[in-house]
């Protein structure tokens, strides 16, 4: 893995990420009004529902496409910032390219992305500075395309995007060690980033392999797993099962809350898993490894729903307890597997 180039990243992602037409308007400062309210009576659901406890208020934002690339890259600069720092002596000509192209890559991604999300929750990637911790935001724009697009009453489709983003609030305020836990996954992949003598006849070797054997290699975390070292795919193993429980009981949360408060929830939801399987955007997904998360909603929340139907709701918080209570990846797909482990 090389340097990024971070300027090269943010300029490419902001020619991705396009305009839209509402940004910057009265409609987006009555968003940006509206949205503490709705994240305050969320969040009180949100707690009743899982048990999990959200400490205080958290900083809520409707912020821009390219606000949301620059909040992303400062992000995953400081996540790398000691990957970057053990490349420091490998400075050259050669580097300085391969930085720059890292810059494109990691900024086409982005600019992808900024039309796509709707809203984060801040916490789970950090930037370092303790004061932007525990905020919650909305990409105005793409919330307000998806509004005139299908015709969702504002106020609705806001609450129902709000409650999941306070559910993933929820974990990471309510579970005192899973910040911690994320962070050491994350420190895991950036340590084991070295330079791989014969990389690239490793990973031909895979893919004829996968081909002779009719075996999609690329799989569902796209180049990010073929390229990654066999501990890397490892420490990709615990980063998606736990991403998938994650992802699974936020959704769950969301649909369960937004069934009982929002009227047309089951159009919304539709449209959500309709634009998540875009053929017109699946393979560019699956090639970057999006397509892992993608698929992380449906494999958590049958997760969650097979617990709660052979055991009940409430054994979901042994989940809670401890890193090593948490799913593996082989328990997301079989619920039986964790709830006996859990049990012996």
């Amino acid at each position: 893995m090389s340097k990024v180039d971070w300027d090269t990243a943010a300029q490419v992602a902001r020619r991705f990420s396009g305009e839209y037409p509402l940004a910057g308007t009265y409609h987006e400062r009555r968003f940006e009004l509206q949205a503490p309210g709705l994240v305050a009576r969320a969040s009180e659901m949100v707690s009743a529902e899982t048990g999990l406890e959200l400490k205080g208020a958290p900083v809520v934002g409707v912020i821009s496409r390219g606000e949301w690339v620059d909040t992303n890259i400062e992000s995953f600069g400081a996540l790398l910032a000691p990957l970057e720092k053990k490349l420091a002596d490998k400075d050259g000509v050669g580097s300085s390219i391969a930085a720059k192209i890292m810059g494109v890559e990691l900024g086409a991604v982005l600019g992808f992305m900024s039309k796509r999300v709707l809203g984060q929750y801040e916490l789970v990637l950090p930037t370092g500075d303790d004061d932007k911790g525990d905020t919650v935001l909305f990409v105005g724009a793409n919330i307000m395309s998806m509004e005139r697009q299908h015709e969702f009453r504002p106020s609705s489709f806001r609450f129902w995007v709000a409650l999941h983003e306070c559910a993933h609030r929820a974990q990471f305020t309510g579970v005192p060690w899973l910040r911690e836990y994320f962070l050491s996954l994350v420190a895991r992949l950036v340590d084991s980033s070295e330079p791989e003598k014969g990389r690239l006849a490793r990973i031909a070797t895979e893919l004829r392999s996968a081909d002779g054997s009719g075996v999609d290699r690329l799989g569902d975390s796209g180049l990010v797993g073929l390229l990654a070292s066999p501990d890397q795919r490892e420490v990709l193993d615990d980063v998606q099962a736990l991403m998938s429980l994650l992802e699974g009981h936020g959704h769950v949360v969301m649909d369960r809350l937004g069934e009982r408060e929002i009227v047309d929830v089951g159009r919304m939801s539709n449209v959500l898993k309709a634009r998540r399987k875009d053929p017109k955007t699946a393979a560019f997904m699956k090639l970057i490894g999006i397509e892992m998360k993608m698929k992380q909603y449906d494999a958590g929340a049958a997760f969650i729903t097979q617990v709660e139907k052979e055991a009940s709701w409430d054994a979901l918080s042994m989940a809670w307890e401890s890193p090593e209570a948490l799913p593996t990846l082989a328990e997301i797909d079989d619920a039986s597997l964790w709830l006996d482990r859990m049990a012996g």
